[in-house]
C-alpha cells in the first residue's frame, strides 16, 4: 500500500471480515459477568497490551449506568511491579499466567489481545485461566496462531499487518461497550 487513502480502504474491507457474531457472543459473556459481578482480566503486550489498557479502562468507567452494575474489570498490563517481578524471578512467559492464578476465579474472564496469536506470556495466560475454569477470549491477526486453538471464543482480524490489526481490535472493543451501554439488565 502506498497512500493513506489505500491503508484506509484496506481496513475498511478488514471490518466486513470480522464474525460479528462472535463479538455479540463476547458482549453477551461480558453483561452476564457485570450482572453476576465476576471479574474481567485483560492483557497483551506492546500495542495490545495498550488495546487492554484501553479496554479496561472503558469497560471500567465508560460503561457506568447509575442502575446497572459496574465492571470488575483488571488490567494485567498496568500491574507493572507484579509484571516485571514475574518476568525478572520467574519468567516472561508466566507474567500474565501468575496474577490470574492469584486472583481469578471460576466464572470470571480472562480476555488476551495478541496480533499473531503466538505470544508465550498469553498463551500461557489463556491455558491457566481454561485450568483455573475461567472463561478465554481471543483476539488475534494473521490466522490466529495457536491461541485460537485454546479459546473458547476467538476473534479474528485476517490481515498481516499489525497496525491494522490493532486498529481494529481497538475499535471493536470501543465497539462492544457501546453496545454494553445499551444493553438492559436481564433480570
Amino acid at each position: 500500500m502506498n497512500t493513506l487513502k489505500e491503508y484506509f480502504e484496506i481496513e475498511a474491507k478488514l471490518f466486513n471480515k470480522i464474525a460479528l457474531d462472535k463479538v455479540d457472543q463476547v458482549i453477551a459473556q461480558l453483561e452476564q459477568a457485570r450482572v453476576e459481578g465476576r471479574r474481567v482480566f485483560v492483557f497483551g503486550n506492546g500495542g495490545s497490551g495498550s488495546t487492554a489498557s484501553h479496554f479496561a479502562c472503558d469497560l471500567g468507567k465508560g460503561t457506568v449506568q447509575p442502575t446497572r452494575p459496574r465492571f470488575k474489570v483488571i488490567s494485567l498490563v498496568d500491574m507493572m511491579p507484579t509484571l516485571t517481578a514475574y518476568a525478572n524471578d520467574v519468567s516472561f512467559d508466566s507474567v500474565f499466567a501468575e496474577p490470574l492464578i492469584t486472583h481469578a476465579q471460576r466464572g470470571d474472564l480472562a480476555i488476551g489481545f495478541s496480533g499473531s496469536g503466538n505470544s508465550p506470556n498469553i498463551l500461557r495466560a489463556m491455558e491457566t485461566a481454561n485450568k483455573l475454569g475461567v472463561a478465554t477470549i481471543g483476539f488475534s491477526g494473521f490466522a490466529g496462531g495457536k491461541m485460537k486453538d485454546l479459546v473458547e471464543q476467538h476473534i479474528n482480524v485476517p490481515s498481516d499487518l499489525m497496525a491494522q490489526i490493532e486498529d481494529v481490535h481497538l475499535a471493536l472493543t470501543h465497539a462492544m461497550c457501546e453496545m454494553l451501554k445499551l444493553h438492559h439488565d436481564p433480570h
